[in-house]
């Protein structure tokens, strides 16, 4: 049982806690694919399977930012995870809470059994429910124990600690980098860095994404009136992070975010698509897919590795 103030207000929101550090979250979307729904836009653009997927952290309360955008409790106590769990512990106490949170379904009548037999074998973990996960020092050695048991990982980083992906080994399946300060004044003021060369630190992860051998996203967090459209200066991080897609994704007034952001900050997919267009066209990259009713779009510098092999 994690120990923290926060923690009757996570159990609130259905978390599932693990050990000192950690946790999941059963996504809207998975619920949404076990009982016969559209599945999350992961698996129109990569075929990540949504009922198969557990979404969690291992920084449940360490973040390096507390983005205006971000609709998640941001109870950040710190930037360091004094008394890190064993990265083993973590991932098998995941799966269980993952399972715990999932059990209910057995019994709706929305879920077939195929469905209901494919999500007691989960197959993708998505690093990414909250915190900053670069911050537990053991991150490597996760993803590496999740490989050996055949999960595929996508981890979801903001790009302030590029020492930690510099060494990072294994690296994930497929590795995001949010990049939603097109200018240093936008960054500080929407992305509220905690670290004072969070900038100069983002910068160096833009330049180091081209070595790193995996599959590469940057997710563009589109705020309307505040980090849009300035395609010039997305264009230019984009060409130097030479990732293989470009996610752009409106930013939804939701959670944690109502009290810093308004409705009027929230893009249109229409505004997204123009946007989408536009990068493109500056970078040679191909719009290859979109979902509506998520505000999100996919560029692509080549289309044919998308889909990932998940058999």
């Amino acid at each position: 049982m994690m120990e923290n103030k926060y923690a009757e207000v996570y159990k609130k929101q259905h978390y599932g806690l693990v050990g000192k550090h950690s946790a999941v979250k059963v996504c809207h979307w998975t619920k949404s694919e076990m009982t016969g729904g559209p599945s999350c836009y992961k698996g129109t653009f990569y075929g990540i399977n949504s009922h198969q997927c557990i979404q969690m952290t291992p920084a449940l309360n360490s973040c390096t930012e507390n983005c205006s955008f971000c609709w998640r409790f941001n109870g950040f106590d710190s930037m360091k995870i004094a008394d890190e769990d064993d990265p083993e512990f973590i991932l098998e106490e995941s799966i269980k809470a993952h399972m715990k949170l999932i059990s209910g379904f057995k019994g709706n009548p929305k879920v077939t059994e195929e469905k209901w037999e494919e999500a007691s074998r989960p197959k993708h973990i998505a690093i990414s429910l909250t915190g900053e996960p670069t911050l537990y020092t053991r991150l490597g050695e996760f993803i590496e124990i999740a490989h050996k048991r055949g999960f595929t990982t996508f981890l979801v980083t903001n790009g302030t600690l590029p020492m930690v992906l510099e060494k990072l080994d294994p690296l994930p399946t497929q590795l995001y980098v949010t990049t939603a300060g097109p200018t240093k004044e936008i960054f500080n003021r929407l992305l509220n860095p905690s670290i004072g060369n969070a900038w100069e630190n983002f910068a160096r992860t833009m330049e180091l994404l081209p070595s790193l051998d995996t599959r590469k996203v940057i997710r563009h967090t589109l705020v309307k009136d505040v980090n849009m459209p300035y395609i010039d200066e997305y264009a230019r991080w984009d060409s130097i992070a030479d990732p293989h897609f470009i996610e752009s994704k409106g930013y939804v007034h939701v959670g944690q975010s109502i009290d810093r952001l308004t409705e009027d900050n929230m893009p249109s997919h229409d505004d997204i698509m123009a946007f989408t267009t536009e990068l493109g066209e500056k970078l040679g990259y191909q719009v290859t897919a979109e979902r509506r009713e998520s505000r999100v779009s996919l560029l692509c510098k080549d289309p044919s590795i998308a889909m990932l092999n998940h058999d």
